[in-house]
């Protein structure tokens, strides 16, 4: 492990700092504490994280573990983060799994229908995701039906 590795970021340092603290070569699943990542922030020299729930969140969605937590794992096999009961998460090494398209289905291709404005501040998240999917009528197009998106309004509330 390459504690205080100075090209991680906050979020990186104290999730492997956290897998390390656990891990054991054959261990295949271990479970940590929402306390071990405030407690671990000041150990390695930073403030606490203010969304403190945000740093597994981000390597469950959004972010790649750092290398050497992967350099852990098997061929074939992945650590993922879950939750394991309230404010409990548990490092698990999983069947790596990967979603990926036939080469003998057909490629039905859309027009980018998205607006300019929201193409410009669409960043690389889940929200510019489905605001894409949304303009785009993907779901429309994949289930083949007519998809309508209801708000609701004040009379709902009462």
């Amino acid at each position: 492990m390459a504690k205080g590795n100075a090209s991680l970021n906050r979020y990186q340092s104290l999730i492997q700092t956290i897998f390390f603290s656990h891990w054991k070569k054959g261990v295949t699943q271990f479970d940590f504490s929402r306390e071990e990542l405030e407690t671990t922030a000041p150990k390695l020299g930073f403030a606490s994280v203010k969304n403190i729930g945000d740093v597994p969140y981000s390597f469950r969605y959004r972010n790649k573990l750092p290398p050497d937590i992967l350099a852990t794992q098997p061929v074939g096999k992945e650590w993922i983060i879950l939750g394991a009961g309230r404010a409990i998460y548990r490092f698990k090494l999983v069947k790596e799994t990967r979603i990926v398209p036939r080469s003998d289905l057909v490629c039905t291709s859309i027009p980018d229908a998205t607006p300019e404005i929201i193409r410009a501040y669409a960043l690389d998240d889940e929200q510019a995701l489905l605001a894409i999917v949304r303009y785009n009528r993907l779901i429309d197009t994949f289930l083949g039906l007519r998809v309508c998106l209801r708000m609701p309004s004040m009379a709902d509330a009462s």
